[in-house]
């Protein structure tokens, strides 16, 4: 099951990725993407163990970004991979047929791309101009989002969409009713005054729009 809410961890101004992912889990983050950018692969794998430790304590689960190896070796949940990291083929190859994986995606050529490589679930964006990534794709936006998704359902497409790059939580009710299955967010929770409120919150909107969809 694919949860609606995903937290994407980021380096705080006080702490490190483990701080900001052990405050967003006691908040009542379930989703926790570890995305730690240019450090060594062994520090990346000890901030691995100890957010799967951590998400382990909170039922939550732990997705890895960017490194196969690591998340096998972590023994995370699944894995997320961008438009220029390794093949999603090479990459089920070494962890396994079990662990998720989910893609980025810019485009509906790349949701569809994305389909045929068999992701779990799809990270499409960005919605807006986000500090968290260095080489950004074209800003999509509330109507963007809309046309994508409108040929998504034409193509039949299932697979879970969650949209993806500066969302806060006053967004989320617009971004749902264009039909996406659910936002990632970062700095929204990470620099949240009540962190715990406004997961609150994400999750009533989130749940709310699929009741209706339903």
């Amino acid at each position: 099951m694919i949860d609606r809410l995903h937290y994407i961890s980021q380096h705080p101004e006080n702490g490190t990725h483990i701080t900001a992912i052990k405050a967003a889990l006691d908040a009542g983050a379930k989703w926790i993407q570890l995305r730690v950018k240019a450090q060594p692969k062994q520090d990346i794998l000890q901030y691995a163990l100890s957010a799967l430790d951590l998400c382990n304590e909170h039922g939550a689960k732990l997705i890895v970004n960017d490194h196969p190896e690591i998340a096998l070796k972590a023994g995370a949940y699944g894995l997320h991979l961008g438009l220029e990291d390794m093949p999603v083929e090479q990459a089920r190859a070494i962890v396994g047929k079990d662990m998720v994986i989910g893609g980025t995606a810019n485009t509906f050529e790349h949701i569809k791309q994305r389909v045929s490589e068999g992701v779990d679930y799809i990270g499409l964006g960005p919605y807006r101009f986000t500090k968290t990534k260095q080489k950004l794709s074209p800003i999509l936006g509330i109507d963007g989002y809309g046309d994508i998704i409108k040929r998504v359902k034409l193509a039949a497409i299932q697979t879970p969409i969650i949209a993806i790059g500066g969302i806060e939580q006053n967004d989320i009710s617009a971004i749902i009713k264009t039909g996406l299955y659910g936002v990632a967010v970062s700095g929204a929770i990470t620099y949240a005054v009540n962190p715990a409120q406004t997961i609150q919150l994400m999750y009533q909107q989130l749940n709310n729009a699929s009741l209706k969809e339903d």
